[in-house]
């Protein structure tokens, strides 16, 4: 297992437009969410980063969807590579977890390397100008660590842009699985 860190894109970066469709081909894109703050995840089904904190990333979208939060997920591996990731396995996943945001597919990773996404999983918090407000990781728990999985850093920076702050700059990366690049 890589450890991998997230880019860190540089913090008042605009949203990188897309459009992607999820397993079953209903299609989700970025002005679908205008004027919403909007969490970008990328994720995946077979990453043991993504299974540590899936279930409590489950229960963070549901409470901040609630709130006004516009979540998405994106499995931008290279599935024919992978096939744990392929999309009738994201159907399964979503189910399974209880996933309530759209989970696309980036088939072609184009979307990815918009975002300069590095790793899984790997967040990207816009405000509702959709303007780069956080990017760093869920939390300090690792699937190596004892620590428990709480969210607490990607918490804190949703409460700021809910209240329209701007969350604090002192942002530590995602750590996960690099994305599998074709």
């Amino acid at each position: 297992m890589t450890l991998t860190p997230s880019r860190m894109l540089a913090l008042g970066s605009p949203l990188p437009p897309f459009r992607l469709p999820d397993a079953e081909g209903r299609e989700t894109g970025s002005d679908d969410y205008l004027g919403q703050p909007l969490l970008v995840i990328f994720l995946c089904n077979h990453c043991p980063f993504v299974k540590h904190v899936a279930d409590a990333l489950a229960a963070f979208a549901r409470e901040y969807q609630a709130k006004g939060l516009a979540v998405v997920g994106i499995n931008s591996n290279d599935f024919q590579a992978h096939p744990d990731d392929r999309p009738e396995r994201m159907v399964e996943e979503a189910r399974t977890r209880g996933y309530t945001f759209p989970y696309l597919v980036d088939e072609t990773q184009e979307v990815a390397r918009a975002f300069q996404a590095a790793c899984t999983p790997d967040f990207f918090l816009f405000d509702r100008d959709h303007r780069l407000a956080y990017r760093g990781q869920f939390d300090d728990s690792r699937p190596s660590k004892d620590t428990p999985v709480t969210g607490e850093d990607l918490r804190a920076a949703a409460d700021a842009v809910l209240a329209d702050r701007s969350p604090s700059p002192d942002q530590k990366p995602s750590m996960g699985c690099n994305i599998k690049w074709k």
